[in-house]
């Protein structure tokens, strides 16, 4: 009996017509539902993982200030598990790396920032920094040059450039980039000691001495000290004045 009125039921179109359209509507209307809920579950899995990204990057940099370079890594790392997309995390991370001496992967960890946003200035020079310890100078430069159009006064940034220039012998370039340094920052003793090296390796002593002594009257005992060892001096280093101002 029941197989009976199940084809008698059939033989009404208009019924199953109508009924068609009933099951059509709540469908829509169940799909709309269902979307709705996977979005709010969305958001919320999308919020929790940011908090648990931000905690991981806070936690490692306190590991970063406390120079535990190792362990700030381990969290950083963490935390781009989590949320691959922090700029932040991918810049300290590679700061973390620059610590340890892993220039070639802080080197990839500033890619990564400055792929996600390009206007990234601190990715931009520190990635400067590692091609300078890679020795890679000619692109360091580029770096630098990256950094300060998107922030002029970053008066590091003409520091560590002027010393890739005088690493590649453009004296007068890399005095131009200390110049500009020490007309954003006067106090910049870093820019004043550079400035020392750089007229030491052109053999110019009496420059090399005066822009020392500058440097040592902000900073004595370690310009002193550095002076005392850095080959940049060897050629003016039996100079009776030189030799004076170390004692």
């Amino acid at each position: 009996m029941i197989l009976r009125r199940y084809f008698v039921a059939c033989g009404f179109v208009s019924f199953l017509a109508v009924g068609c359209g009933d099951l059509a509507i709540s469908s829509t209307e169940y799909t709309k539902q269902v979307v709705q809920e996977n979005n709010v579950a969305q958001l919320i899995a999308e919020v929790q993982d940011s908090q648990k990204a931000e905690e991981l990057f806070i936690q490692g940099n306190n590991f970063l200030d406390s120079s535990r370079y190792k362990e700030a890594l381990v969290l950083y790392n963490q935390a781009i598990e989590v949320k691959k997309d922090s700029v932040e995390t991918w810049v300290n991370r590679g700061n973390a790396l620059i610590a340890l001496h892993r220039y070639d992967e802080a080197l990839e960890s500033y890619d990564q920032a400055i792929a996600i946003r390009p206007n990234k200035n601190e990715a931009w020079y520190n990635r400067g920094n590692a091609l300078s310890a890679l020795r890679r100078y000619e692109e360091a430069v580029k770096s630098y040059d990256e950094a300060i159009v998107i922030e002029p006064d970053k008066f590091e940034a003409w520091i560590n450039r002027g010393i890739a220039l005088t690493k590649l012998r453009r004296y007068k370039e890399g005095l131009a980039s200390y110049n500009e340094a020490i007309s954003i920052n006067p106090n910049s003793h870093q820019a004043y000691y550079n400035k020392a090296c750089n007229y030491a390796l052109q053999n110019k002593p009496d420059l090399a001495i005066e822009y020392l002594v500058k440097a040592m009257q902000m900073q004595p005992e370690k310009y002193q000290k550095l002076a005392q060892n850095d080959t940049d001096f060897d050629k003016i280093r039996e100079k009776k004045e030189f030799q004076e101002l170390l004692k």
